[in-house]
């Protein structure tokens, strides 16, 4: 599905009980799911942020605006009001651009984990310059490995997730209330079963399109509702 950056979106199919007004399940692929999975990952900081502008409930919109409305001078001297206003998530693995801001690793932050010695491994000696002389005359440019680092592991565990979370090769059933599980024929039937559907003319399927505007709202929804598909996508358009 060719689309610029600004426009991304993401589609699935409904599956509609028309007599109820209610969608029974969605089929979704990976790039829903992925979208889905990464409402988990975002910091509260975020979901304030998102939700703010579009009807946050509760209270937690005004701790959010307290502290946008706060004089950084309030602030001790190594904070800053961005690390609560702006918190860094994992990098985005979903498919609607803008959703989530992206927190790659500045190159600087990148070099920074990078330790290097000398090719004759004199006396072991280390440092983040490969630039550096050693005392036997060459550069210190042989990159060593630092085992344990927190920033190597936290870029190792952002760059598995770039890929997102589920197989390219599934098909998945997305509920309602955003139960999530494999898709296949026989959960199919046994589910128009639970639902009790009596007439099969009463189901329409629905091919439904999620972008940014969606995306918030069913972020806003899964908070609040057990029915959040339906609430998004039937209920809004009445």
């Amino acid at each position: 599905m060719a689309a610029t950056p600004s426009s991304t979106k993401v589609s699935m199919k409904l599956l509609i009980d028309t007599k109820n007004q209610k969608v029974l399940f969605a089929e979704a692929s990976k790039s829903v799911i992925d979208f889905l999975f990464n409402l988990l990952c975002l910091p509260i900081g975020t979901v304030v942020k998102l939700l703010s502008a579009n009807g946050m409930v509760g209270s937690l919109g005004n701790l959010y605006q307290s502290v946008e409305n706060l004089n950084q001078n309030y602030m001790l001297p190594d904070q800053t009001k961005d690390v609560l206003l702006n918190p860094k998530a994992q990098i985005s693995s979903t498919h609607i651009s803008g959703f989530l801001t992206q927190n790659a690793a500045k190159d600087d932050d990148e070099e920074g984990t990078k330790l290097y010695m000398c090719p004759n491994r004199c006396n072991y000696n280390v440092t983040s310059n490969k630039q550096t002389y050693c005392c036997c005359g060459n550069y210190m440019s042989c990159e060593v490995l630092r085992v344990g680092d927190k920033k190597v592991a936290e870029k190792k565990a952002s760059n598995m997730i770039k890929s997102g979370f589920v197989k390219d090769v599934v098909t998945f059933m997305v509920m309602d209330d955003l139960v999530i599980e494999p898709m296949s024929t026989i959960s199919s039937i046994t589910l128009l079963n639970k639902f009790n559907v009596k007439e099969i003319g009463t189901l329409q399927e629905k091919v439904v399109e999620m972008g940014m505007d969606e995306g918030i709202e069913l972020l806003k929804a899964s908070l609040q509702s057990k029915m959040v598909l339906t609430s998004v996508f039937i209920k809004k358009q009445k």
